[in-house]
């Protein structure tokens, strides 16, 4: 191990190392990552959501990742949740039915996926040191970067430090971290042998079942709910695909005799009941017969995932972790390195002026705090409804009530206002009826209509509040997806979205195909209180959110609020609420409708 490093990584996993790959595939800086186990070893999450697949594709990873066993390609979703018949979705459901390219996932196993990631940051450049946990992390006394000290008594100097290491409390941070939800969760997991894939179920519901393509499954019962993933694994040197069939529940109702899942039998009694599920394990056995796996307490956010000054930057499971119920985190995790690998040569290029840099990281921490928000709110709606399904069950009546996120109101209006609905979740969670086809009595519902009451009367004229300055530079590309249509397709051009269609069809023939997201910024416009520029911030895109016109019509003075409204798409419209929640519009005295 060198005495210093530009980055030090502490922890291997895919966001580490996903991170590691890219920052030697920008160039420029040095990179160490340590992780505390030697891989391979076992680990939740061997499901994923596509946006993980550009990402693997920019980082080199990808064909390695093809050419191995350890994984079967992954289309979308069957959630048996509510009503007889259950809701379904293709990745990207609306663009693959437009333009019939599938994008895709994978199912993996876990411990030969993270382990050729991990390798592959070894390959390209980095240094990778496994079996050595870090211990301490402190600023240096001049600031320029962090000396971190590891078990065995060795320390390295780190110009910038990132914390990829998981559900741990933050080594940098000094904090607890919070709860992002008020319900908590345990997930409890085994795998078997002798399923049926989840595309075999029968029924005209089954969009998968004609091509035979592999989708999750994920079904509800009256304690919570089941997965069923396959995962190739190698089993007496013999390689065959395993399911991981897992629990999500409510650790309080293990205590019931009845309810023990940790229990081999129990557990494997219980899931041979659950609905649909049923249909496809009559037969299986257990690889290990005498243990099960579990992992608790991974519903929790960090209050802050970057810090310039201090000079570290939290990443995946380290800054937040929603809940396994979409296969989000790895997909979240390597597309924030994506981010954090612009975020640092962006900064340690020298070329960036210090007020977009000092934005830049801002960016990074308010939206993808944002991110985990949206993220939040649609999976508690997703409960609220199940559990409005089920009054007499204990979990889900504790979980998906209005309120139960550990979010602020003004942390609530930045996810909504800034952050459209993901698209596959709002699919599945209306059976494809959009936002009219959710409970509104639902948590996400519920802050939705509040973050969008706020309405002004006919004659009403707004422009910047008092003491309300607005610079134009360079904001980060969050979440920054590579090959994504987004939810308002006009936002690209016909030739962008068939490229994007392209991609998709082989994303390693096609990688230029498509824009890269590594070290891409986009000229945005920043609202804040000029004598408090820490503070509250409102920033906003200007090829996203029409932010540069906004800027302009809001400078040169009162403008109508209708008038304003009118001209706007969705995105810029969001963006002028996001200024009134803000208090950045003055209002002249208008009254504000009912």
């Amino acid at each position: 191990m060198k005495p210093y490093y530009d980055v030090v990584i502490m922890g291997g996993g895919p966001g580490g190392s996903t991170l590691a790959a890219l920052l030697m595939k920008q160039g420029g800086l040095s990179v160490a990552v340590v992780e505390k186990e030697h891989f391979p070893r076992e680990h939740i999450g061997e499901s994923f959501a596509h946006p993980l697949i550009p990402v693997l594709e920019e980082s080199g990873a990808l064909d390695k990742v093809l050419a191995s066993d350890c994984w079967v390609k992954k289309f979308g979703g069957i959630f048996q949740w509510r009503g007889e018949d259950p809701h379904v979705a293709y990745f990207d459901h609306v663009n693959t039915v437009r333009d019939g390219v599938h994008r895709w996932a994978m199912h993996v196993n876990r411990s030969e996926f993270d382990k050729i990631l991990l390798d592959h940051a070894a390959d390209v450049g980095a240094e990778v040191f496994e079996g050595a946990s870090v211990t301490k992390c402190e600023l240096l006394p001049d600031g320029t970067g962090r000396e971190v000290t590891l078990k065995d008594g060795r320390t390295v100097r780190a110009g910038w430090f990132v914390d990829a290491s998981g559900r741990r409390n933050s080594i940098v941070t000094n904090k607890k971290r919070d709860w992002l939800s008020g319900y908590r969760n345990i997930a409890i997991w085994q795998h078997y042998l002798g399923g049926k894939t989840t595309q075999s179920l029968p029924g005209d519901w089954n969009i998968f079942r004609d091509k035979d393509i592999s989708p999750i499954g994920c079904f509800a019962f009256r304690d919570g709910w089941a997965w069923y993933i396959p995962v190739p694994k190698v089993i007496d040197g013999e390689r065959v695909v395993t399911h991981s069939i897992g629990i999500v529940t409510d650790p309080a109702i293990l205590k019931r005799p009845d309810c023990d899942f940790t229990d081999p039998e129990l557990f494997l009694r219980t899931v041979k009941e659950v609905p649909k599920l049923r249909e496809l394990i009559q037969d299986v056995r257990a690889v290990d017969p005498d243990r099960m796996l579990t992992a608790t307490n991974y519903s929790m956010i960090n209050d802050r995932f970057a810090n310039l000054d201090e000079r570290w930057v939290l990443l995946g499971d380290a800054s937040y972790f929603v809940d396994p119920l979409f296969s989000s985190g790895v997909a979240f995790a390597t597309n924030q390195a994506v981010a954090t690998a612009t975020l640092l040569g962006q900064t340690a290029s020298g070329d960036v002026p210090e007020q977009d840099v000092r934005g830049m990281w801002r960016d990074y921490d308010s939206e993808w705090h944002g991110m985990a928000a949206t993220f939040a709110l649609s999976i508690d709606q997703w409960y609220y409804a199940i559990g409005s399904d089920n009054p007499d069950s204990v979990y889900w009546n504790s979980r998906g009530k209005a309120g139960s996120l550990g979010l602020t109101t003004d942390q609530t209006f930045h996810a909504l206002l800034n952050t459209a609905f993901t698209p596959d979740l709002l699919q599945v969670l209306s059976d494809g009826e959009g936002v009219d086809g959710l409970d509104i009595e639902g948590p996400f519902m519920t802050a939705y209509a509040e973050a969008n009451s706020l309405n002004l009367g006919p004659d009403a004229k707004v422009r910047l509040a008092t003491g309300v300055t607005v610079t134009s530079g360079l904001g980060l590309d969050v979440p920054g997806f590579k090959a994504a249509v987004p939810p308002i397709p006009e936002l690209m051009s016909e030739e962008e979205q068939k490229a994007a269609a392209t991609y998709w069809s082989d994303p390693v023939r096609y990688a230029d195909i498509t824009p890269s997201s590594l070290g891409r910024t986009l000229p945005c416009h920043r609202f804040f209180f000029q004598d408090d520029p820490d503070g509250p911030q409102v920033r906003g895109i200007d090829t996203w959110d029409g932010a540069a016109e906004i800027a302009k019509r809001l400078n040169n003075g009162p403008v109508g609020w209708q008038e304003l409204i009118g001209s706007l798409d969705n995105a810029g419209q969001r963006f002028v609420r996001r200024l009134l929640h803000a208090g950045m519009l003055d209002l002249g005295g208008a009254g504000v409708a009912a």
